[in-house]
């Protein structure tokens, strides 16, 4: 006899919240297409981060819409925002803030640095030093930063979109797998497809789409779908079948690091917030097949005996997708 998920009845009031978050998320994924076409599961995706609580890197070649993504995102929530461009001499100081002396009050005071914003894009995160990048631990991982043995809660809803090149090497400083185990997904947006590309160039002759963006979702909207996003039910099998992959991960020995017990939290989470934006307020297999690429793959380590001619995060998946075709789906 097959599983039937969500075969609990939903009360009235639940399927009203259900369809209101369900309609807000439309919204929303709608508005972020206007600036970033052809690439729903590139927006599903980072719409999936956001209601999850989570924090997205945005990985890819230059000039694919990286940047515009993340900007798009921020544009379309009620929210505020900040880029922070990494560079090599960037310090921590300037990510977290630093405590100035006032000669008015002969007292240091705390001046917040860009870090303090519910949206916080980290473009080109791997071009600053492993010494700035350990900034973002405390906030990515606690939603708060400690300065001077003082602790600073940071806004709600928080979220960091970061951006990387994997082609490039020089001038960079490769995530450490801590900093990167912060990460709830990440996704690659690739090149867009003939037709797509020529309404592209048509728009951005014109104007550009960022510039007209308006907010469709405030603050208070967004914690409310996080806590909506906490009642989707996820079956026993789903979670048995989730903790399969999860193992095979620890015990392949192709792989030198496999998923920690963050990245199963991530991937439960991601799974609950994807079937909500699919009007679902339970899980189904698919969610969790769907979602283990983006949120198990980077924090991979491959075996240096099984490496190959392929970029570190090609052959995480490679070894992924095999893990993923030996355990059985519940049915």
């Amino acid at each position: 006899m097959g599983i039937v998920y969500g075969m609990n009845r939903l009360s009235t009031t639940e399927e009203s919240v259900l369809g209101v978050a369900a309609q807000r998320l439309e919204q929303l994924q709608a508005a972020i297409e206007t600036v970033i076409h052809g690439k729903s599961e590139a927006v599903r995706l980072a719409v999936v981060a956001l209601i999850a609580g989570g924090h997205l890197l945005v990985e890819d070649v230059p000039g694919v819409g990286k940047t515009t993504l993340a900007q798009a995102l921020a544009r379309s929530l009620d929210l505020s925002f900040q880029r922070i461009q990494f560079t090599s001499d960037l310090l921590p100081s300037d990510l977290i803030g630093l405590s100035v002396y006032n000669e008015r009050s002969s007292e240091f005071e705390f001046k917040r640095g860009p870090v303090f914003a519910h949206v916080v894009l980290a473009d080109e995160i791997n071009r600053t030093t492993p010494k700035t990048q350990s900034a973002l631990l405390e906030a990515m991982a606690e939603g708060h930063v400690t300065v001077e043995g003082v602790t600073y809660p940071l806004p709600r809803p928080f979220i960091v979109v970061a951006t990387q090149n994997p082609i490039e090497h020089h001038g960079t400083y490769p995530l450490p797998e801590s900093q990167l185990d912060r990460f709830m997904l990440r996704v690659r947006i690739g090149y867009p497809e003939p037709e797509v590309e020529r309404r592209i160039l048509r728009e951005r002759t014109q104007s550009d789409p960022l510039a007209s963006l308006r907010p469709v979702m405030n603050g208070e909207e967004v914690l409310e779908l996080q806590r909506v996003v906490a009642q989707v039910r996820v079956d026993d099998a789903l979670v048995d079948y989730l903790l399969r992959i999860v193992e095979a991960t620890r015990r392949s020995e192709m792989l030198d690091l496999g998923v920690s017990p963050r990245g199963t939290l991530a991937l439960f989470r991601a799974a609950q917030a994807l079937a909500l934006t699919e009007h679902r307020s339970y899980c189904l297999p698919d969610d969790i097949k769907r979602l283990v690429m983006p949120v198990f793959a980077h924090r991979l380590v491959v075996n240096s005996r099984f490496s190959s001619s392929m970029r570190r995060s090609e052959e995480a998946e490679a070894v992924l997708r095999e893990i993923i075709k030996t355990v059985a789906v519940p049915v």
